[in-house]
């Protein structure tokens, strides 16, 4: 995000760094060999408090209004400067370690002297209309360099003219109902579609596959704002002349583009710059709603199919292609000048050894932002954490082989506030329980919820949509730095943040997301004044930090993992039944599947019914154990990976072909299923059905397998 954007995220980074975890905690697990005597039990639980007691909401403010004073976009000397800030912060904190450790990677910056902006050109090619070139900055923050333009990183250059064609969010189902109902072909044309409901590189992916020479994105005040509530800085909601920025690239778990599946070192070998993995071929450009509103304002064609299609802006949503009446001549020109080049970025490695098992790995991510200044989830984190996050971290993965073999779990520290109503956790099956724990440990910060637990506001707030009796956790999707460790080399990870009322409030994430007005302002006066908010976020993952390095026994529950593999074998089956006489005719089956899901969840119940059986004397027993628990995500990752994605190697969990941010289930199965009656070879298509059902068979079987007991 924009503006000192990083407050948010940093702002959780900052108490848990206060706490002693950090980016890439490497801390030892400490499986005791003794059972804990009461006065070991009471020091343990002492030590946990203290823990929680050391993370003070002042010290979360001053943190993160030190560290988004100003932009540090990722590979540059500001950026540099806080790698050495935060190191030099470790190590005097105490750490065993704390190291830089450079990457190579390839990164998109805007051209200086040819700013990106989009026109309106006559028929003889005069510009008669021109985006906005910058964002009016916010007061105060008049004289701060280096906030670099809207732009969409990664994006093709161009100058590309063209008709333009309203998409509505650029989702998949948005160009089928334009071309298989309304006739409406997108090729050779420019698309405009409004940011919301899915990843940026996904609508962009989209307009490609339909044809298109570039696409527009913008910022509809339907998604962006939120009803009675003033643009910012006089409230929260996003500006006319906001624009979000972003990363447009469709890696699927590459990594760097150049250096897709490797750490991008200096002996690694790279390709071309062109020839980068999920780099989009056609220009990308943001724009701000009142810039929008021009376009689309005279757009000509059919009218809008539905509600669905219409936003909240001064126009009728026309679909085109091309404009309406005396502007039917004329047609729209992107300019867009920015450039990717190999560029040094660092990431900051602490370090602090395990007493008794120093070869078992626990970490945590924090992320500092990039872009600009940053306050929620600065642009500069878009740069530094999506991009030097999710590059970065991925680069990390040179030691891949080492995390496979020794890391516990993996605790993504990303933006800590996205709104101020509830709690919003997204992790693996084995994580729930002690999420619910520690939740009802903490006292809740909401208002009118004095006395009471993080656990009740949250359950209140809001409830599973499958069992009311807890609240809702979400399935891993990616755009964050978990990716790496838990869609590819079968981590259990985790993340925590508070969010806005997801059930009520339709706006997009929130308003000013990745703009120059993601400020520590907009912190402090709208989402989170006291910072108590944020200091109950450093709080729960702080807990679960210490439990997961410190518990005798790690605390993961396989059984929530087997009532989850249940209901989403469910879902899939269900979805197939759609296609009864298919599935009918093709022999399709998921008796295999369910088959053996029961087999999981019956090894589940049992291995747990040992371990409350296990001789906490016997160090042996007690290692077996926790190898087993440590390793049962493990088994669900196929060496193989998902079809056409091969870095997305989860069975179970991976993110949405169609929407990067969201989780799914079974993807292999989905996406084999996904629109299948409008494939060519239908025997084909449903055989492939069968192979994914399968593979996920197999791979389930499997995990079962791994929770036998072994003696």
């Amino acid at each position: 995000m924009g503006g000192r954007q990083g407050a948010l995220r940093t702002g959780l980074g900052c108490a848990l760094l206060l706490a002693l975890f950090l980016l890439g905690f490497l801390g030892g697990w400490l499986m005791k060999p003794t059972k804990k005597t009461t006065n070991s039990a009471d020091a343990y639980q002492n030590v946990r408090q203290k823990l929680v007691a050391e993370m003070k909401a002042e010290n979360i403010k001053q943190f993160l209004r030190s560290f988004t004073k100003f932009p540090h976009l990722a590979g540059t000397e500001q950026n540099l400067h806080l790698a050495k800030q935060v190191q030099a912060q470790w190590k005097e904190f105490g750490l065993d370690s704390a190291e830089l450790v450079h990457y190579d990677v390839l990164l998109s910056y805007p051209n200086e002297t040819q700013p990106n902006y989009v026109s309106i050109i006559d028929d003889q090619g005069n510009e008669i209309f021109n985006t906005s070139l910058f964002e009016p900055p916010p007061v105060g923050y008049e004289n701060i360099s280096g906030v670099v333009p809207p732009y969409n990183a990664f994006s093709a250059q161009g100058l590309p003219e063209a008709d333009l064609v309203y998409v509505n969010y650029g989702r998949t189902e948005d160009f089928f109902k334009l071309e298989r109902e309304m006739g409406i072909n997108c090729t050779g044309k420019i698309v405009i579609a409004r940011y919301g409901k899915i990843f940026r590189g996904n609508k962009v992916k989209n307009a490609i596959l339909a044809g298109a020479k570039g696409i527009i994105l913008y910022s509809d005040p339907a998604d962006y704002c939120a009803p009675g509530v003033d643009p910012y800085p006089s409230g929260w909601n996003l500006p006319g002349g906001g624009v979000q920025r972003g990363n447009v690239l469709n890696l699927n778990g590459a990594g760097d583009p150049l250096t897709p599946g490797y750490p991008a070192k200096e002996y690694t070998f790279r390709s071309e710059v062109d020839e980068g993995v999920g780099i989009p071929k056609i220009p990308v450009h943001p724009i701000g709603y009142h810039d929008a509103e021009i376009l689309l304002r005279i757009l000509g064609g059919p009218a809008a199919p539905d509600n669905s299609w219409r936003g909240n802006l001064n126009v009728s949503y026309n679909i085109g292609p091309g404009f309406a009446g005396s502007y039917s001549i004329r047609k729209v020109r992107m300019h867009v000048h920015s450039h990717n080049k190999i560029t040094r970025i660092y990431n900051v490695i602490g370090t602090i050894s395990g007493a008794e098992e120093p070869d078992i790995l626990f970490w945590e991510d924090i992320e500092t932002p990039g872009y600009l200044v940053g306050l929620i989830q600065p642009l500069a984190q878009l740069f530094f954490k999506k991009l030097l996050g999710v590059l970065a971290k991925w680069q990390w993965k040179e030691n891949a082989k080492v995390l496979q073999e020794r890391a516990v779990a993996y605790i993504n520290t990303d933006s800590s506030i996205e709104g101020n109503y509830t709690l919003r956790v997204d992790c693996s099956p084995l994580l729930y329980k002690l999420v619910y724990n520690l939740t009802e440990e903490i006292a809740s910060p909401d208002e009118g919820y004095e006395g009471k637990s993080l656990y009740e506001s949250w359950l209140e707030k809001d409830p599973s949509t499958e069992s009311k009796s807890h609240p809702r956790i979400n399935k891993l999707g990616s755009g964050s730095d978990f990716e790496a460790y838990f869609q590819r080399l079968g981590i259990t990870s985790g993340r925590a943040r508070y969010t806005k009322n997801r059930r009520a409030d339709k706006f997009s994430n929130y308003p000013v997301y990745h703009t120059v007005y993601e400020t520590f302002e907009l912190v402090e006066r709208f989402y989170d004044p006291t910072f108590v908010k944020q200091l109950t976020i450093a709080q729960l993952r702080g807990g679960l930090v210490y439990e997961l390095a410190d518990s005798q026994v790690i605390p993961f529950n396989c059984k929530d993992y087997g009532e989850d593999l249940r209901k989403y074998t469910d879902r899939i089956y269900n979805l197939a039944k759609k296609h009864e006489e298919q599935v009918e005719t093709y022999g399709v089956s998921f008796g295999p599947l369910f088959s053996a899901v029961t087999n999981f969840t019956e090894a589940a119940a049992d291995f747990h019914r040992r371990l409350k059986e296990v001789d906490v004397n016997n160090p042996i027993a007690v290692r077996i154990m926790n190898d087993q628990l440590m390793f049962v995500e493990r088994a669900f990752i196929d060496p193989l990976g998902l079809p056409g994605r091969k870095f997305y190697r989860h069975i179970v969990f991976a993110p949405s072909s169609h929407n990067k941010y969201a989780g799914e289930s079974f993807p292999g199965i989905y996406d084999a299923m996904f629109d299948i009656e409008n494939k060519a070879d239908q025997r084909k298509a449903w055989e492939e059905v069968k192979r994914q059902i399968s593979i996920a068979a197999f791979t389930v079987q499997a995990a079962a397998g791994t929770l036998k007991d072994v003696a």
